[in-house]
């Protein structure tokens, strides 16, 4: 006689943020698991709620009100429940989503969801029982601004003079933006211990207890590639 299969579990996310420029993304690809990319989740730049620089110097990215935290809640919510989702392509020097992807798990049960801005659905993710674990990525100020300007100066993501003055904007603003993420759920630390808790999270069944979850081979996203802020 024979039984139904048990239904499957909900795969569970990791959130990974820290200001930008602080190795998120490389992070991320190193751990070998499915990524989903949440900055592909900004506002579109002719959007009339973006909020604007103090300084008349135009829309500000680094709030978090320029990004659409409900999407993004979607798409992981979905990529857990479903193993795929529909996610938008974001082109940061068009300020503009440029297409739809697919995005997809094949089997996974631990994903990545990566973005300056990953912090602001820890509470949400937890609620919903699909938090592995929440990290924010720090390092030394001076050394995220140089990562970040020769990035964004290389992809040719906005006008230099504007580079210039957002990096050295966030350059003064680094520390309060890591004590915010960390405020809202988010373990602060260094790429090492970052590591170290994304292999135990693996480690970890479904359910958050011990036990295998590798993903299987082949295990990612099928998707156009898109930028970063």
């Amino acid at each position: 006689m024979s039984f139904p299969s048990a239904a499957r579990r909900p795969a569970r996310v990791l959130l990974l943020t820290g200001p930008s420029g602080s190795g998120k993304s490389s992070l991320a690809a190193r751990t070998g698991l499915p990524v989903l990319r949440l900055d592909d989740f900004y506002k579109e730049g002719t959007d009339p709620t973006l909020p604007q620089l103090p300084d008349g110097g135009g829309a500000d990215w680094d709030s978090p009100l320029s990004w659409d935290a409900d999407a993004a809640l979607a798409a992981v919510t979905a990529l857990c429940h479903e193993g795929r989702a529909a996610v938008p392509v974001y082109d940061i020097g068009a300020s503009a989503r440029t297409g739809v992807a697919d995005v997809t798990l094949d089997g996974a049960a631990l994903f990545v969801a990566e973005g300056i801005f990953a912090a602001e659905v820890i509470d949400r993710c937890r609620a919903a029982g699909l938090l592995a674990d929440a990290l924010c990525l720090r390092g030394r100020p001076t050394t995220t601004f140089r990562r970040r300007l020769l990035r964004d100066v290389r992809e040719s993501r906005k006008p230099v003079p504007y580079l210039i003055r957002r990096g050295l904007r966030l350059l003064r603003t680094e520390r309060s933006v890591v004590a915010r993420q960390s405020a809202l759920g988010a373990h602060p630390c260094a790429r090492p211990e970052a590591l170290a808790r994304i292999a135990a999270a693996q480690a970890a069944g479904p359910d958050g207890r011990p036990g295998e979850t590798e993903p299987p081979e082949g295990a990612g996203i099928s998707r156009t590639s898109a930028g970063r802020k």
